[in-house]
């Protein structure tokens, strides 16, 4: 049977909205709202802010997708659903702050249906969150993971180690060698295989979405008014260079917006608004730029 995805949009409505009223809370300025529709079947909305009180840039979207056949991103480890029609929607959001002591953060929430010719629909939920520091706090990290262990918590004790190693893997920097941040939990295919059931996939993925506030908002407390200078300034921008290579290059959710047709200015709203580039560039020993690279971008199991 085809699972009903009314239910799972008007979570991702609700979610999407109860999101975008924390973040104008926290950063005191209105987010800029657009609504859009997609050519080819579906839509969204899209929700920024620029040059805030608190985030330099930041968004949030919700989309709903149609299509008549599954683009190569979401298919190159499922063949069999090459050319078929698919419905897609989703929570994404990434925001930059413009304290280098806040850290970036993305959070991704989603669900798939695709019918191959002559098979049964094959549906599926996906999503994580992961933080990315400029400088690091080992209290922030913790929290954060364990704002990730809680969300999974009620659904089995094995998700939490699977989905962060899944993550730590995910968002990774081949090229580098290098973590883009200290992760979190990341999942995609969820129910594919038929290990859950739909509801069970939902409610979990829901969770997860659920606990992206609490898991974000007491860090920015914490940091949002340590005084900086334009060393953490040119130091953050450099580091943002890592999350545009990670997006341009890796990211399933970018490569399939793009490739679906999706709307471009609402794709390319997780770039940070400033970054730089150095050739052969390295920190200081001892300094505080060399403990991100030293302390936390290795993986490591936060809540040890």
């Amino acid at each position: 049977m085809t699972p009903d995805a009314a239910p799972v949009k008007e979570f991702l409505l609700r979610l999407h909205a109860d999101i975008i009223a924390r973040l104008e809370a926290a950063d005191g300025t209105p987010f800029r709202r657009d609504t859009w529709e997609r050519p080819a079947g579906g839509g969204g909305i899209s929700q920024l802010v620029e040059e805030g009180n608190l985030f330099e840039r930041g968004g949030c979207n919700f989309s709903h997708v149609t299509g008549g056949a599954m683009p190569a991103s979401a298919t190159a480890h499922r063949p069999e659903l090459g050319g078929a029609p698919f419905e897609a929607m989703g929570v994404s959001l990434v925001l930059h702050p413009r304290n280098p002591y806040v850290p970036t953060v993305h959070m991704n929430v989603r669900f798939f249906i695709a019918q191959p010719a002559g098979l049964a629909p094959v549906w599926w939920f996906g999503g994580g969150m992961d933080l990315t520091p400029y400088y690091g706090f080992e209290e922030d990290a913790q929290h954060f993971h364990r704002s990730c262990r809680d969300a999974l918590a009620p659904f089995g004790a094995e998700h939490h180690p699977r989905f962060k190693a899944w993550c730590d893997r995910y968002f990774f920097l081949k090229h580098r060698n290098e973590a883009r941040g200290v992760g979190g939990i990341f999942f995609d295919d969820l129910g594919a295989n038929g290990e859950l059931t739909f509801d069970t996939a939902f409610a979990l993925m829901r969770s997860v979405g659920e606990h992206f506030g609490d898991a974000y908002l007491p860090i920015v407390a914490r940091r949002r008014d340590l005084p900086f200078g334009e060393r953490e300034r040119d130091f953050q921008a450099y580091r943002r260079g890592r999350y545009v290579e990670f997006n341009l290059v890796f990211d399933r959710g970018t490569l399939f917006g793009l490739q679906s047709g999706g709307r471009t200015e609402s794709i390319l709203m997780s770039m940070p608004p400033i970054v730089k580039w150095r050739y052969d560039w390295h920190p200081e020993p001892g300094s505080p730029e060399a403990a991100l690279y030293e302390r936390f971008l290795p993986e490591r199991d936060w809540l040890a």
